[in-house]
């Protein structure tokens, strides 16, 4: 049976390594030509002995997801649909910037979260993905992206907002964090490594005690009663729970705010008087909101805010002392901006089979 090395951290390779007969050295060897060069052919892995390459070559393997779609927004955006096995794609999306680039990654193929307003979430779930197909993602985009031993990386920041929700997938999710955040490999910092969550609050305090990175919490809204509509899992975590979990993960966290995520719903979440309960609601946890113009995507019932309600809502949490910022849509043209990933899942959940039918049925009695 052959192994992936990119599902292996380096207690994993310095495990497999031992197993081979090897000394530790040859591990942190393999992680540096693995990760930090994004080599994918032992032969070339010229201060690896001979030896040891030809055994590599009959027991492992280097593979990430395999490319379906490559797709280059007028943005410059770039979204890759990938296969993940079983049926089931996944997308990554890396966004060029003034200064750095930023990678979104999936966790899962589909969601099982079932946010009203998320693209993902309207097609159910099928899996959770494995350690090889996350950081597989990060390893694809930056040989894609054209980076060579010698090259400086395009990939300065990690965004965890693609598929699925990153905490329901806990261990392979920190598994993959921690080879972001190896020297050996990425050596990203934990400022620059972004995960965002619905609000499973046993897993944020588990995240804060055993991987802490900057945390991005989608809220949408000011009061349990429409959270509950738009993000059903506050009916089991509701939002003073998550603050308290909020409030708690700062304590060991990079950064010294929590990033609180807002999709501007028109009619549904951005009235005045909204902002100023949800700026009453936070009062008590150091945060930053970015504000996010609804992205549409097939199937949904949602309109975006306009401009002037988006202003209107910033403006006011501003003046309530609240860091505010409206986030640029980016790939909207290529479907690659937030909320609209959707790859292709075979949902385990079915729940793409009973919408389909509620909308039969819906259509039939009109």
């Amino acid at each position: 049976m052959t192994v992936n090395l990119l599902g292996l951290g380096q207690e994993g390779l310095d495990a497999f390594c031992a197993g081979l007969g090897e000394k530790p050295f040859r591990a942190r060897q393999l992680m540096r030509w693995l990760h930090h060069a994004g080599v994918d052919d032992f032969a070339a892995m010229t201060d690896v002995a001979k030896s040891l390459r030809e055994r590599l070559a009959e027991c492992a393997v280097i593979a990430p997801p395999r490319v379906l779609r490559d797709t280059i927004a007028a943005d410059g955006t770039r979204k890759w649909l990938l296969d993940v096995g079983t049926g089931n794609a996944i997308e990554s999306v890396f966004i060029p910037e003034e200064g750095r680039g930023t990678l979104c990654i999936s966790s899962q193929a589909g969601c099982a979260l079932a946010c009203s307003f998320c693209s993902t979430g309207h097609q159910g779930f099928n899996r959770n993905l494995g350690v090889e197909e996350i950081i597989g993602q990060l390893w694809l985009a930056n040989k894609c992206l054209g980076r060579g031993v010698a090259e400086a990386r395009p990939i300065s920041n990690v965004v965890m907002m693609g598929m699925g929700e990153p905490l329901a997938n806990f261990d392979n999710v920190v598994a993959a964090l921690r080879l972001m955040l190896d020297d050996n490999a990425y050596g990203l910092s934990r400022r620059r490594v972004t995960l965002s969550t619905a609000g499973l609050v046993p897993a944020i305090d588990r995240l804060r005690d055993e991987c802490p990175v900057a945390l991005a919490v989608s809220l949408h809204a000011p009061d349990d009663a429409l959270r509950n509509e738009l993000v059903p899992v506050n009916r089991k975590y509701p939002i003073q729970e998550l603050l308290g979990a909020c409030v708690r993960y700062l304590e060991k966290a990079p950064r010294d705010f929590v990033t609180f995520e807002y999709v501007m719903l028109s009619g549904v979440n951005d009235s005045l008087a909204q902002a100023r309960a949800l700026a009453a609601l936070v009062r008590e946890v150091p945060c930053k909101f970015n504000l996010i113009p609804f992205n549409p995507f097939s199937g949904t019932g949602y309109r975006r805010s306009d401009a002037a309600a988006i202003a209107r809502f910033r403006d006011a949490l501003m003046q309530a002392g609240l860091v505010t910022t409206v986030r640029k849509t980016r790939g909207d043209d290529i479907d690659a901006a937030c909320g609209q990933l959707a790859g292709r899942v075979q949902d385990r959940t079915r729940r793409s089979k009973r919408r389909q039918d509620a909308s039969a049925i819906t259509e039939a009695a009109r």
